[in-house]
């Protein structure tokens, strides 16, 4: 989705390069600059990695396969004379919480094995900031449409209802989003910014977006269920810190626009 947006509209003196895992192979976990027995880029040719690659839950998903993903992108980096890796964690190593917006500073809780698993990987990045390399995690919110709520809108029928949680307050979950556009825009920004980078930076635009209301936008009808004693209403990331370092869209949050974005990565 992201690197649809930048074949779409190539940003402005920069020279992207990407690499995508190998479909000949039954593991999927090949890339070509990461071949040890390859021949790598010229020290100096590239400012950033950008690492989004990452095993998400499913049946038979090897979740610690985050970690090896991260430190290949990194060896490959350090190797080419690489200064600056960003490398994609996830907002769900802060957990549950108590509905206060995670600032990067909040303690990390995670609930289930993919965020334990994507904190593993924060930790193995660590020692590599000592070899001089620059690693930048993103702990990222939803992405527009590779979120729950759109790719359940993408594989129901048009008239086939979703079903959202109603908490006490008559209202949905409320998440934090960025659209997959706006995504490719704070990458690159965060790529060649002078400016030095933190070692965790949350990534989502600012504002929240209610479930309801996104669904809405997405055109798509919705039943509300009285929510479990389980569910969590409130999942935000606070994003001063990214706010700092980069210039969002005023409606970069605006459900109508994250729909717009994520339509514009749609086949057509």
């Amino acid at each position: 989705m992201v690197t649809h947006h930048w074949r779409r509209a190539p940003p402005n003196g920069a020279v992207i390069t990407a690499q995508h895992r190998d479909p000949d192979r039954a593991d999927g976990l090949f890339w070509p600059l990461l071949d040890p027995s390859a021949k790598g880029p010229q020290p100096g040719a590239f400012d950033a990695t950008i690492c989004l690659a990452g095993v998400t839950p499913g049946p038979g998903a090897d979740l610690s396969l985050n970690t090896g993903l991260a430190e290949a992108a990194l060896t490959a980096a350090h190797r080419a004379g690489i200064g600056r890796v960003l490398v994609a964690s996830s907002s769900a190593v802060y957990g549950a919480g108590d509905g206060t917006p995670f600032s990067e500073t909040a303690r990390t809780d995670p609930v289930n094995a993919y965020g334990a698993a994507k904190l593993d990987m924060e930790r193995a990045c660590a020692p590599w900031r000592d070899k001089g390399v620059e690693v930048c995690c993103l702990r990222i919110g939803n992405v527009a449409g590779a979120d729950a709520l759109l790719l359940n809108v993408a594989r129901s029928a048009p008239d086939q209802p979703l079903v959202i949680d109603r908490f006490a307050d008559g209202r949905g979950p409320v998440r934090s989003y960025i659209g997959a556009r706006s995504m490719a825009d704070v990458l690159l920004t965060l790529a060649t910014t002078p400016r030095d980078l933190p070692e965790v930076l949350n990534v989502a635009a600012p504002g929240h977006v209610w479930m309801e209301d996104l669904a809405r936008a997405a055109g798509h009808p919705f039943d509300f269920r009285d929510a479990p004693p389980t569910a969590y209403q409130s999942i935000t990331l606070a994003c001063a810190r990214l706010a700092a370092l980069h210039d969002f869209a005023p409606d970069a949050a605006d459900p109508a626009a994250l729909v717009t974005q994520w339509k514009e990565t749609l086949p057509r």
